[in-house]
């Protein structure tokens, strides 16, 4: 059986082929242009990108395999962990994905980061209990919305490799604070862990992850909770 999964965010859609090497990433608009494998038998999705693209993804892959696209939802319980949320639909699937496919990994207290578009936080108690978390906005983000919003504060330097030094130009000043920002954050989540394993994703989490000493690295993170969600 070929089951391809995929993790449709804010701008693209992420893929693979469960069990084999071939994935990707296209965007929202570019899914026709994909050589997609053949004989795919069942499609699994996680997605946050909202009503509209995911009826533009089932329509796809009911023309492509006249397959109905199979998505996660967030909910109270599954696979170990149990939601903080009294409204457990008001998670993001990514979110509860990453948790399942963590505390799958640990089966003890652990740790979230997705280092995406905004970048989350979470805590998985020894009982599988998500303790809650936080959301915080992605680096991308932040310089986006500084340098739109502020009009003095302009980029006119380009900026290679990641400091934290106090800026000596307008580039830097920006770029290295929101590095700073970024290691505190690796610095404070490596200590409040305790040792406890933390795994890390997103777009951004290998640099998060050159902070934080010990944080490992799982850029599947959110695909792999998939068939823990929805079954394999």
């Amino acid at each position: 059986m070929k089951i391809l999964d995929l993790d449709a965010g804010n701008t693209f859609v992420k893929w693979r082929l469960a069990g084999t090497a071939l994935r990707g990433r296209v965007s929202h608009h570019q899914l026709c242009k994909v050589v997609w494998p053949d004989g795919v038998s069942r499609v699994r999705v996680a997605s946050v990108a909202g009503e509209q693209v995911n009826q533009k993804i089932s329509d796809f892959v009911m023309r492509q395999w006249q397959l109905k696209a199979e998505f996660a939802k967030t909910l109270v319980k599954a696979a170990g962990v149990t939601n903080s949320y009294s409204d457990p639909s008001r998670m993001g699937v990514d979110r509860w994905l990453a948790m399942l496919s963590a505390w799958d990994r640990a089966r003890a207290a652990c740790w979230v980061v997705d280092c995406g578009s905004a970048i989350t936080v979470e805590q998985i108690d020894p009982r599988g209990k998500h303790v809650g978390g936080y959301i915080i906005p992605g680096i991308q983000l932040i310089s986006h919305n500084l340098l739109t919003n502020t009009a003095e504060v302009r980029v006119d330097h380009s900026i290679e490799g990641f400091n934290s030094a106090p800026g000596v130009n307008t580039s830097e000043a920006v770029q290295h604070g929101i590095n700073l920002l970024l290691e505190a954050l690796a610095e404070k989540v490596m200590r409040e862990s305790g040792g406890q394993p933390v795994y890390v994703t997103g777009g951004d989490g290998e640099l998060f992850c050159s902070l934080a000493n010990g944080a490992i690295w799982c850029p599947d993170l959110v695909m792999d909770g998939l068939p823990l969600a929805i079954g394999g």
